[in-house]
């Protein structure tokens, strides 16, 4: 890359943060993930109250100082356990994210660089996973390998693995049209061209040449599909096809607060809101950055 260049692919970033700087809601959905992400990271270092520790004298207690969020039916800090949880449902939801990116990206480059049949082909391909219904087929393949993966590679990290394996793995879609949409308009342009007649190879093109053009695109469909991983792992979690009982994911919470909606609502209230202002806040920031690298914006 030339110097040129690299100077006009900074001033392009740099105009996307001015724009994207201007985008009040971009701006509250940033700051809201960073305070979450920094939460449930670092406040189980000065929270030290036990998630797991079970206290029959203390079921379904009221917010309090000692339990601010209060505690579920057996005793438990709900504030330790959305603290823990939280930090599975984001990395459930950036690798699934990583998952879907990848292969979006590679059958959307691949399609859209080689067109004809390969296109016709891969889009077909594309077409049936679109089709498909998600939430009965995640529900079916869960439930029958669940017990496989728990016996492969542990009770935790085996549904992890599949449960990322399977939101990834039906959520690239989008990002693979998304690609190749723009693969199909950069391929015939001159700086294409050019490359062609000094010889650049294929792998070349597409990797050197033609991925940097359309890395805004995917980073915008990699923030709103994270959003979307960690509402589809609550969903599994909720009908009892998550992790196991005793990993506190906020989908689970709301599962196991579903008989106490009367009598103790704070139960669900809490885990409810950590979902809500992580997907609200990840889907602000998409469309602030999807606005951002629009040139037309």
């Amino acid at each position: 890359m030339t110097v040129i260049e690299r100077q006009t692919s900074s001033n392009l970033w740099l105009d996307s943060w001015r724009k994207f700087k201007r985008d009040r809601p971009a701006i509250f959905g940033l700051i809201t993930i960073s305070i979450i992400v920094l939460a449930v990271i670092f406040a189980p270092l000065v929270y030290t109250t036990s998630a797991d520790k079970i206290d029959f004298l203390a079921s379904s207690s009221p917010p309090s100082w000692q339990h601010p969020f209060g505690t579920n039916d057996l005793g438990q800090d709900q504030l330790a356990r959305i603290l823990l949880g939280g930090r599975i449902s984001l990395a459930v939801g950036i690798a699934s994210m990583l998952v879907a990116i990848f292969l979006g990206t590679i059958v959307g480059a691949i399609a859209g660089f080689y067109g004809g049949v390969v296109d016709g082909v891969l889009m077909r391909i594309t077409d049936l996973f679109l089709a498909l219904p998600q939430l009965p087929l995640l529900l079916l393949i869960v439930y029958l390998f669940r017990e496989s993966m728990k016996q492969l590679a542990g009770a935790e990290l085996g549904v992890f693995i599949l449960i990322v394996l399977l939101i990834g793995s039906l959520n690239w879609m989008s990002v693979a049209r998304l690609v190749r949409a723009d693969f199909l308009k950069l391929r015939e342009m001159e700086f294409v061209s050019a490359a062609r007649a000094i010889g650049a190879k294929p792998t070349r093109l597409i990797w050197i040449h033609l991925f940097p053009n359309v890395l805004s695109v995917i980073i915008v469909a990699a923030t709103l599909a994270v959003g979307n991983a960690i509402i589809t792992e609550s969903t599994l979690s909720f009908l009892g096809l998550g992790f196991p009982p005793d990993v506190p994911t906020w989908g689970r919470m709301l599962f196991e607060a579903k008989d106490y909606l009367t009598s103790a609502p704070y139960m669900a209230v809490f885990p409810g809101m950590a979902i809500f202002l992580t997907v609200l806040s990840i889907n602000y920031i998409g469309d602030g950055l999807r606005d951002a690298f629009d040139p037309k914006s």
